[in-house]
């Protein structure tokens, strides 16, 4: 006997992979990229160059990153205003979860309209004209000189939290509504290992986004500098 899938069913699971593979993998690129500026400037440009000199960046923008993004967020925004939310009637954890994973949609789908046209494409009113993409020798001062205005840095601080939460909750879900995560006891570790993913990825994408505008970002500068060796006017002896 066949089995008939719903249109619904279909748009959901493909919702949630695209939030998993294509989007959560270029988060995690993400970080690591922009946590490169705690050594400063030349180090983030070379890693910026590095992208720009994938074969086929174009391609892999449009079809890896942009139209799952596209689709992501819209459909997502779709789930989030069908909601019904209960939670002041069941003020349990996982609805209060339920919630924030949509309100940090939404808000998401707004912030990163606002981060792809602002460094993108420098498309932002009275903001940084000049875009990231074709000018890696010149991205940290980019992204430095915006994250000077401390109301651009707010939103950018505020847009890293949600998309921590938002991402490392919807593995937790993804393993949950994918059957990969049964049993209760199972479900709570891997909350917990959610949770805890949300918190360090916040941590270090906080750090990052300070490490524009001060060296090493919060963490001591000491762990950011290159160690000076002693010039040696010789062959090395052993």
């Amino acid at each position: 006997m066949a089995i008939k899938f719903s249109n619904t069913f279909l748009l959901r699971k493909l919702h949630q992979l695209t939030g998993i593979v294509p989007l959560g993998l270029f988060f995690f690129v993400h970080m690591y990229t922009n946590s490169t500026a705690m050594n400063g400037a030349a180090v983030f440009n070379k890693h910026v160059q590095d992208i720009h000199d994938i074969p086929y960046l174009l391609l892999i923008e449009i079809f890896g990153i942009f139209l799952p993004l596209l689709f992501h967020s819209v459909y997502g925004v779709m789930i989030s205003v069908e909601a019904k939310p209960n939670v002041l009637n069941y003020m349990y954890g996982r609805n209060w979860f339920y919630v924030f994973q949509r309100a940090t949609g939404i808000f998401l789908f707004f912030f990163i309209l606002f981060h792809i046209l602002n460094f993108r494409f420098g498309l932002i009113p009275y903001l940084n004209p000049t875009s990231v993409a074709g000018n890696a020798d010149k991205a940290y001062g980019i992204v430095s000189g915006e994250f000077q205005n401390i109301w651009i840095m707010a939103i950018y601080i505020l847009g890293l939290l949600a998309t921590a939460w938002h991402l490392a909750y919807g593995f937790f879900l993804f393993a949950v509504d994918w059957g990969i995560v049964i049993g209760e006891k199972a479900q709570k570790i891997t909350l917990s290992a959610c949770l805890s993913l949300a918190l360090l990825l916040s941590v270090v994408g906080v750090n990052a986004a300070f490490a524009f505008v001060r060296p090493c970002g919060l963490l001591p500068k000491a762990l950011c500098e290159e160690q000076k060796k002693p010039p040696t006017d010789g062959p090395v002896k052993f």
